[in-house]
């Protein structure tokens, strides 16, 4: 077994010794991972680009590795789902020197805080064309401009998608006892790792943000409490990632959104009923404006489901149609999706291999440990936790909170990490490799030494080569621009992803000349889906 499994909890030493067995030891080597990259387009001065979204990368509606998140001016890259993260990461390479090759002098913004902005009626919404589903995915983002501002919208960070094996839950089920259907057992499983996230995604925050700083321009006219760093730029001291912090939703209407994942279907029913809640401020701006144009998609505490802002979602593919809610009422959790990491501004790809493995090993453990219910209690400190993390991480002996009393963030940190280095073992010897062990490795100096993580290195060159944030990021996205460029892609790759943009932009074309009905009763339907029963 393992080393570490004797300082484990006994759930998760059984759990460890059942998956570290010789016959089921080949499972953990088809986990699975994908990543979503955003990224902003910006001209060779780092300003927003104000053009649409390049028709030769083929058309966002429907290109299943290049689309728009919240702006034209916003790229997001979609990889597949892959066993081997080192494919993950080579799929979101290749897009990237794809989209270099057909981008002229643009670039891509390699920071998650955005660039310098022009005023908020000039940054373009994204558009996705005439169809009804590409009219209320741009309805919605006009929706996203009402309530939050679209600044706030431009800022860009790296979705990782997880699952474990699907072989895997069926086979603890049955050692652990449990009778109750299949599906709900994976789901009640999926819905623990997220309750384990939130206890512990402080120290992710900890060893990966990496947005300390801020150009001054993007709180304008705005409250903050950041300090002063330069002229151009704010930040505050021991920040890890102001891009989590409260700074971008001074909003109330998530405030009542607390779900603590006890269980898949009052997680479901929470969203439903927050689509479907009536929020005043909202209705005060009405579903039109004088001319008759959609202004949001409705007045409830949210328009749809994906307006939540949470670091981590179970999901669940949906098919064609189908909304997030529906799927995953219907056939369960199938992967976690996490979304608190920061855009790395010291790598091309703003992740790496070694994060990978990490984030791998850290999941492992959240989905094998033991995961009680949370408590109001609980989930307010989880809350606190990850919220101080964010905005003092780096503070030495700064204090958390654990089941009701102090406890410094460093000590925490490194005991966590004696606990996952057991799945990180696991891990590699399932793969016949100690790289999960390295990259636990270097997380732990990162404990140890401050110093070491991104949002300490990002201040230290802002000071050091005397930048400001913006000239920092510039810097940064140059440099990731050349190699990119400097390593174009071979005929066969272009090729392939030539034929996607094209048929991309087919499948736009077919969507809109099939279109039947009006746009207000495919939006009636598209709410009425998912209406909580009464």
């Amino acid at each position: 077994l393992p080393t570490g499994i004797r300082l484990l909890s006994d759930l998760l030493s059984r759990r460890l010794a059942l998956l570290a067995s010789a016959e089921q030891l080949d499972l953990l080597r088809h986990c699975r991972h994908g990543l979503e990259k955003e990224s902003l387009r910006v001209d060779p001065a780092g300003h927003l680009v104000l053009t649409p979204h390049p028709a030769a990368l083929g058309a966002a509606l429907t290109h299943e590795q290049i689309t728009t998140d919240y702006s034209e001016a916003l790229l997001e890259f979609i990889t597949a789902a892959w066993e081997d993260p080192a494919r993950t990461l080579d799929e979101l390479d290749a897009i990237h020197r794809f989209a270099y090759a057909r981008m002229g002098a643009e670039q891509l913004w390699t920071h998650s805080m955005p660039c310098h902005l022009p005023d908020e009626a000039s940054i373009p919404i994204a558009e996705y064309g005439a169809s009804h589903i590409g009219r209320l995915k741009h309805v919605y983002r006009k929706g996203l401009a009402v309530r939050y501002g679209k600044a706030m919208q431009c800022i860009a960070g790296i979705h990782y998608n997880f699952s474990l094996p699907e072989a895997l839950w069926p086979l603890l089920q049955e050692a652990e006892g449990d009778t109750s259907a299949a599906q709900d057992w994976q789901s009640a499983r999926y819905i623990a790792l997220t309750r384990n996230f939130r206890r512990y995604s402080w120290l992710l925050m900890y060893l990966f943000g990496a947005s300390p700083a801020v150009d001054a321009g993007f709180l304008a006219g705005r409250e903050h409490g950041l300090e002063t760093l330069g002229e151009g730029t704010l930040y505050l001291p021991w920040a890890t990632s102001l891009r989590m912090s409260d700074l971008g939703y001074q909003n109330n209407a998530q405030a009542s959104l607390r779900p603590c994942y006890n269980d898949l279907d009052s997680y479901l029913a929470s969203l439903r009923q927050a689509v479907s809640t009536p929020y005043p401020p909202y209705e005060a701006i009405g579903l039109h404006d004088q001319d008759g144009e959609w202004l949001q998609l409705n007045t409830n505490v949210l328009q749809i489901e994906n307006e939540y802002y949470s670091s981590i979602r179970p999901k669940r593919v949906a098919n064609r149609g189908e909304r997030p809610i529906q799927a995953l009422a219907a056939r369960g959790v199938q992967y976690v999706e996490v979304r608190c990491l920061d855009i790395d501004p010291f790598l091309p790809l703003g992740i790496d291999l070694p994060t990978a493995r990490f984030l791998d090993a850290f999941l492992l453990f959240c989905a094998l440990e033991d995961s009680p219910l949370l408590s109001g209690d609980e989930c307010r400190a989880c809350t606190g936790n990850f919220a101080l993390t964010v905005k003092q991480g780096r503070k030495p002996g700064l204090q958390l909170s654990r089941r009701g009393q102090e406890i410094a963030l460093k000590d925490w940190g490194l005991e966590l990490l004696e606990r996952i280095a057991a799945c990180a073992e696991l891990l590699d010897a399932a793969h016949g490799d100690d790289l999960h062990r390295q990259a636990l490795a270097s997380q732990r100096a990162k404990l140890e030494d401050a110093r070491l993580t991104p949002s300490a290195r990002v201040l230290q060159s802002l000071r050091e080569d005397r930048l400001s944030f913006h000239a920092f990021a510039l810097r940064q996205s140059e440099r990731h621009a050349a190699w990119f460029r400097g390593r174009p892609l071979d005929a066969v790759q272009l090729a392939a992803f030539e034929q996607s943009a094209s048929a991309s932009l087919a499948a736009q074309a077919e969507l809109e000349a099939g279109q039947q009905g009006s746009f207000e009763e495919f939006v009636e339907r598209y709410m009425a889906a998912i209406e909580p029963t009464r």
